[in-house]
């Protein structure tokens, strides 16, 4: 087996599973994850695993699950993140408008400064919901044959964290990207300052807006002082728009 060392940038990658049904999936899920030198697992669910199952699988990767963090919502797991990829093969007008593939997910980590990335799986019998998709900055799809489309949650573990590890770099670029939640806070800002002066037409549109706002602060990997800077854009053009207003 080749070995090399990339643990660093590696070891910012957060497998997390949404809402797993099995416990035996999980343990897939760890040894994939072990075999490829990412270690971190995220769990988002309020139900117990059978542990004997989950150690049956993951064999001596059960380190991972025992090293696990949980939470409720994936709002809470997803925290802290710089970037966050939901893994997901269905499209539909309230999941995200572009997808990018396992290969693209590592360009994009290899160019994002340091932090937490998130990669999201969903549950095995529907993936990932529309709200979930939605709580994160992008999508990753798999490529698979429309003979038979699905993966099953440990297989599409080990493709992408097989991609990460033949492409990451060693190192994560130098540069401290704000989190999610200084992008949700940054989109908030620019929307009221878009609403003071009538931008939208629609509560819809709002929404839309907001979220493609994130999205994008969230891909750009922007630093506190190009997103301090990006606000003051918006915040700006509403208080000259609404002098003029005043005239």
């Amino acid at each position: 087996m080749l070995k090399t060392d990339k643990t660093t940038n590696l070891d910012r990658i957060e497998i997390v599973l949404v809402e797993t049904q099995d416990g035996a999936n999980i343990g897939s899920a760890c040894r994939a994850m072990k075999a490829m030198g990412i270690t971190h697992l995220t769990l988002v669910t309020d139900k117990i695993y059978d542990e004997n199952r989950v150690k049956t699988l993951a064999l001596h990767a059960f380190d991972i699950y025992e090293n696990r963090k949980e939470f409720k919502t994936l709002r809470e797991a997803l925290d802290g993140t710089v970037m966050s990829f939901a893994t997901t093969r269905r499209h539909g007008k309230d999941r995200k408008t572009s997808f990018i593939l396992p290969e693209e997910l590592a360009q994009i980590i290899n160019s994002t400064g340091e932090g937490r990335i998130a990669v999201v799986f969903g549950c095995e019998a529907y993936g990932l919901s529309d709200e979930q998709v939605h709580e994160c900055s992008r999508a990753v799809t798999i490529p698979t044959s429309d003979l038979f489309p699905s993966l099953n949650l440990a297989q599409a573990v080990q493709v992408i964290c097989y991609v990460l590890y033949q492409n990451l770099k060693k190192y994560p670029n130098q540069g401290h990207a704000v989190g999610m939640e200084r992008a949700v806070k940054a989109s908030e800002k620019c929307i009221q300052a878009l609403d003071s002066f009538g931008y939208f037409k629609s509560p819809d549109e709002k929404n839309y807006t907001r979220d493609f706002l994130r999205d994008h602060i969230s891909r750009a990997s922007m630093t506190e002082s190009e997103v301090a800077r990006f606000e003051k854009i918006f915040v700006k053009s509403g208080a000259i728009i609404a002098h003029k207003d005043e005239k």
